[in-house]
């Protein structure tokens, strides 16, 4: 086996190589570090479409004889997210 023979077998068997798929990601920069969720927002607010969140009213559940029952209905109704809520709530739940 010659010495260029044995070049030529070895720059194809290099192409072939390089030409395949990696099975690992060797760029750092693609999703690294992940974010963790804020675990009690996570159990409080819900994304709406439009961009905001919304949660329930605490206070609704027990001890309610000694509330009016206009107190009661408003306890019942959904929360919004103020714009400066939502800009923070969008950094404590990225995903």
């Amino acid at each position: 086996m010659s010495v260029l023979s044995a070049f030529a077998l070895f720059s194809t068997a290099r192409q072939a190589i390089a030409s395949s798929p990696r099975l690992f990601s060797s760029s750092a920069t693609l999703g690294y570090p992940k974010l963790k969720t804020h675990s009690g927002s996570k159990k409080r607010w819900r994304a709406l479409a439009s961009g905001a969140f919304k949660r329930a009213h605490s206070g609704h559940s027990h001890l309610n004889v000694s509330k009016r029952p206009g107190r009661k209905n408003r306890l019942s109704l959904t929360a919004y997210s103020s714009p400066s809520q939502t800009a923070k709530l969008k950094k404590l739940m990225p995903y």
